[in-house]
């Protein structure tokens, strides 16, 4: 049996008190969200805090609203099935309650938090293991050793990302904000992340507190997206690959923008490069659509490359990758449900 190790539980109200507490102990600190991810790190001795800081008793961090200029916030602390199950997230970024539905299984996503996913630490086969585990390799670059064990001689973390909902968040500019000692901070999604997997850009005592995903602009197009993710089983893995789809398109059904971003290759989420170029000015349903979707999937398997930093080969990971960017296409542009193995 893995036991957790000893630490001082704190429980905040406010996001002020929460905010303070995290100053009062600096490093020695640790935030727990749901703690679906948290707890199981910290049996394997990855993070051995002396004070954990629950978000669990802070109400204003949980729940969905919609401003008066349309800008959905999410609450940091809303559940990944909450998060689903939402209507205005729905409406505003389907691919984002789509990846929220495929995280873990129901149990952890009635526990999980879509602040914990969105700051999920990066993970990899020879990170996430016990301490004895890791001990007998001589540790990582990660945590506690010198060496990569992805990368011969590597010098930065190839731990990947694997928050399903990052890549889905990327594709409609959601931004993200921060309380800390020196008051509110936005951050767009797509400057969280650094290169190397030890790092992510938030500022130390900063606790994330909210999710806003920005209003579509009134130019008479409507949204369509969707969420394909590779795992070995149906429920309960992280992801070996995840591809999140937005497409604009207008009443002749004629694609006006897009974009796609894909999670589980590397330290942080990547946005596909020249998609929204091949897509723009193609009518779903066309032979032009259907050329342009093997075109970006072609395109796609060029840019991915897996490394052996999660379990899955390597190889069979790079083979699905245009596999799953043309089904997640295909499934957007037929409004139909995620993709994912069954």
């Amino acid at each position: 049996m893995l036991r957790l190790p000893k630490f001082e539980l704190e429980n905040p109200t406010t996001v002020a008190e929460a905010v303070a507490l995290l100053a009062r102990h600096g490093d020695d600190a640790q935030v727990i969200a749901g703690g679906t991810d948290l707890v199981p790190n910290m049996k394997h001795e990855l993070f051995t805090p002396d004070v954990v800081v629950s978000l669990a008793g802070i109400a204003e961090l949980r729940g969905v609203c919609v401003r008066d200029d349309g800008t959905v916030c999410i609450g940091a602390m809303t559940t990944l099935d909450d998060v689903a199950a939402s209507e205005p997230v729905r409406a505003r970024a389907l691919a984002v309650t789509q990846a929220a539905a495929l995280i873990a299984g129901p149990q952890l996503r009635r526990m999980g938090t879509l602040g914990g996913n969105v700051m999920l630490d990066t993970r990899c086969q020879w990170y996430n293991q016990t301490h004895f585990w890791r001990q007998a390799l001589g540790f990582c670059l990660k945590k506690d050793g010198t060496l990569c064990h992805v990368v011969e001689g590597g010098g930065k973390c190839v731990a990947a990302a694997s928050n399903d909902t990052a890549p889905a968040l990327m594709t409609v500019g959601a931004v993200l904000v921060f309380h800390g000692p020196d008051g509110p901070r936005e951050v767009p999604i797509d400057d969280l992340w650094h290169p190397d997997g030890i790092y992510n850009k938030k500022v130390r005592g900063e606790l994330l507190t909210e999710v806003r995903i920005p209003p579509r602009a009134d130019d008479g197009t409507r949204l369509l997206g969707a969420y394909g993710k590779l795992r070995e089983r149906g429920s309960i893995d992280f992801p070996l690959f995840g591809v999140a789809v937005r497409l604009d398109v207008d009443a002749n059904d004629t694609i006006q923008d897009a974009d796609l971003c894909s999670v589980a290759l590397q330290a942080r989420p990547v946005r596909l490069k020249k998609m929204a170029e091949l897509l723009r000015g193609v009518t779903l349903g066309s032979d032009a659509f259907q050329d342009a979707v093997a075109t970006c999937a072609a395109q796609a398997a060029k840019q991915c490359r897996p490394l052996a930093n999660v379990p899955g080969d390597a190889d069979y990971r790079h083979a699905m990758v245009p596999v799953y960017v043309r089904r997640t296409l295909l499934a957007a542009a037929a409004g139909s449900g995620p993709v994912h193995h069954i």
